[in-house]
């Protein structure tokens, strides 16, 4: 079996991610209300418009606009170029790594696009949860980028778990 290039998966991971995100949310602008959401499998799903003008569960929503411009969009799409340069110039990054370092770009420059495309908010439409335990409402490239953080930290913990128990006596 051919293994793809890293530059060749960052870019298939890129591009179906950013591609489904923005295809569901355009769904979402299209087909959905902020003021009614639909509910799925005993309201355990729900579809629910929002624009977040934050960040993860509206973080800085309340900032002047100035300073959310600067922090949601110029450094993070700072962070987002210098974590491309770190994905495609380092050679000893795992293929985990990779994997979710991509998922975590993807989801950062959906929500980038989204916040240069509709003036500084994100498209959310998903919430899950049981009663009055709920999530905030969110999208896919947050699953992405939720995805990539948890596995990475994840398979940190067992490689550390691995070389204490090569270690140990």
């Amino acid at each position: 079996m051919k293994t793809f290039s890293k530059p060749m998966v960052v870019l298939l991971i890129t591009v179906a991610c950013v591609g489904c995100d923005q295809a569901t949310k355009l769904a979402a602008k299209r087909f959905l209300a902020p003021d009614r959401f639909f509910s799925f499998a005993g309201d355990t799903f729900r579809l629910h418009y929002a624009e977040n003008t934050g960040a993860f569960l509206g973080l800085g929503a309340t900032l002047p606009d100035h300073w959310r411009h600067l922090l949601f969009t110029a450094l993070v799409g700072i962070f987002l170029l210098g974590l491309l340069g770190y994905l495609l110039l380092n050679r000893s990054l795992p293929s985990v790594a990779v994997h979710c370092l991509s998922w975590i770009l993807a989801g950062g420059a959906s929500n980038l696009m989204d916040r240069i495309a509709y003036e500084g908010r994100v498209i959310d439409f998903l919430n899950v949860g049981i009663g009055p335990l709920r999530t905030g409402i969110f999208n896919v490239a947050d699953m992405a980028i939720t995805f990539g953080a948890l596995i990475l930290a994840i398979q940190s913990f067992r490689r550390k778990e691995t070389f204490e128990r090569i270690e140990s006596p």
